[in-house]
């Protein structure tokens, strides 16, 4: 009688990568409660942001600086509305 031994080692395999690839399609983390969906956020007053947006008014036309605080103002109001995040 052949011992199936190797076509177990091939399920086995298979199951692995499957587990692996699916794994990375995960929204939220695996830890329980809801705020683990959320990222911590910073909260800035009044007078830090209008600072920032000082220096930033002093910064030269098409600054890579700005455009980047651009995209993270998005990610951060994008965050902020999630599903499972107060606002």
């Amino acid at each position: 009688m052949m011992s199936n031994a190797r076509c177990w080692r091939r399920r086995l395999a298979a199951l692995a990568i499957a587990t692996s690839l699916l794994s990375g399609c995960a929204t939220v983390r695996s830890e329980e409660g809801w705020l683990a969906a959320c990222p911590p956020f910073v909260e800035y007053d009044r007078e830090f942001q209008a600072r920032a947006a000082e220096e930033l008014a002093r910064l030269p036309e098409g600054s890579v600086i700005a455009e980047m605080l651009a995209d993270y103002a998005v990610m951060r109001e994008q965050a902020r509305s999630g599903p499972n995040c107060a606002s």
